[in-house]
């Protein structure tokens, strides 16, 4: 748990206990995960406070949020020293469409995307849908 707290300490956010055990899930998976994946991961706590939970890591650059094209948000740890800014943090999202996992490919970063005079990016999201190397393999 020291290591968790460090995390949270390092990041701006009070270690309570829900946080401490919502970072640990986080840390222990390989795919993103929707608010729903917590929810019954942990299914005596409360959904506001997961989802709070969740939002309080996006705001303060833990997590990030991933809209891949299936209506349901879903969330991934940051990398280290990430600040998810549109420059220099975006990388590429995939989502296999046999198990419905969608992982993050932080090797692949996003170009930048130069817009037109008087636009300005608020957000930008590359997901490739496909099949996984683990349903590939079957």
């Amino acid at each position: 748990m020291q290591n968790l707290e460090k995390i949270l300490a390092h990041n701006h956010i009070k270690p309570t206990a829900m946080r401490l055990l919502v970072l640990q899930f986080l840390l222990n998976k390989k795919v993103a995960i929707s608010l729903t994946d917590v929810e019954n991961y942990f299914d005596q706590s409360d959904r506001t406070t997961l989802y709070r939970t969740l939002n309080t890591f996006v705001a303060k650059g833990i997590s990030h949020k991933i809209d891949d094209g299936t209506g349901i948000t879903k969330y991934a740890l940051c990398e280290e020293n990430c600040h998810c800014e549109i420059n220099t943090d975006l990388h590429l999202h995939f989502h296999c469409t046999n198990c419905n996992e969608t992982v993050c490919i932080t090797d692949y970063k996003i170009p930048q995307i130069h817009l037109p005079k008087g636009y300005i990016a608020e957000n930008v999201n590359l997901v490739v849908k496909g099949i996984c190397d683990k349903c590939n393999c079957k």
